[in-house]
């Protein structure tokens, strides 16, 4: 068996998605997570899907072509599909005890809870994924202004062309920011204590919370480079309005000059 986590927008309309499909499958409602048994004519073992509010559907059980067509079937109710998908894969197999090591998954039976506690570490950890992308490409994009401010003591770049920067900048990070929180350790888990042992050891096995850290830190970056951006915008209309002040004294010294001249002859 296999266990599937993709990340494929910024969030679901769950509530939308559960009304969709309920008809048509076993469908139940987990605070923020939509839980999906399917059984297929050909392989009527249940399997199980997991949409969680934040963009991530975790398959257990399924193909690529089914976790797929998991991902058409939420589209609709998605906010912001991704242009590239985020995407885990595990192992999964029976054991004595709950565990993972080297990306496969021991469970005891096919306990749902047991899915639902593990299934909510690994969404967040691709989550967490879709961010450091994210993150990672937008310092790619701008690694240069730091080093042309070095080199040059100037960022090379239009007024327009900063302001265009600087509100891409503003959308990635206030993107993040707005579903920075998907991270917490979930509320589910109040509802069902049986979950968190499960979903802390995913989490510990996922590195999430190093990871969040050095997220933060990437974060703080972009709002570094955010303030380079603004502070060269200032000194270019400080700049323009200096020299504006400065042609209006030269314009008003000829005309004063020109006066003069013309008051002689």
């Amino acid at each position: 068996m296999r266990c599937d986590a993709i990340c494929s927008a910024h969030s679901f309309n769950i509530n939308n998605l559960y009304e969709s499909l309920k008809s048509s499958y076993a469908a139940q409602m987990y605070r923020d997570v939509l839980h999906i048994q399917h059984a297929s004519e050909a392989d009527p073992t249940p399997c199980d899907l997991f949409f969680f509010s934040f963009g991530v559907v975790t398959c257990w059980g399924m193909d690529d072509k089914h976790c797929l067509r998991a991902i058409e079937q939420a589209a609709p109710y998605a906010d912001h599909l991704l242009e590239e998908i985020e995407r885990d894969h595990f192992e999964v197999k029976f054991g004595e005890m709950a565990r993972i090591h080297n990306d496969t998954i021991w469970i005891q039976d096919s306990d749902l809870f047991t899915r639902l506690g593990i299934s909510y570490g690994i969404a967040q950890s691709v989550k967490l994924e879709a961010f450091e992308t994210a993150v990672n490409d937008t310092i790619n994009e701008t690694r240069t202004i730091p080093q042309e401010l070095a080199t040059n003591g100037r960022i090379p770049l239009s007024a327009r062309a900063i302001r265009r920067m600087m509100g891409s900048l503003f959308l990635k990070r206030s993107s993040i920011n707005l579903y920075f929180d998907v991270l917490d350790i979930p509320e589910i888990i109040w509802d069902y204590p049986t979950l968190e042992p499960l979903y802390r050891m995913t989490s510990q096995y996922l590195d999430v919370n190093a990871r969040v850290e050095i997220l933060n830190k990437r974060l703080d970056i972009i709002h570094e480079l955010f303030g380079m951006l603004s502070d060269e915008l200032k000194h270019k209309h400080s700049s323009r309005l200096e020299w504006t002040i400065i042609w209006l004294i030269v314009i008003e010294v000829i005309i004063t000059f020109m006066k003069d001249v013309f008051e002689v002859l």
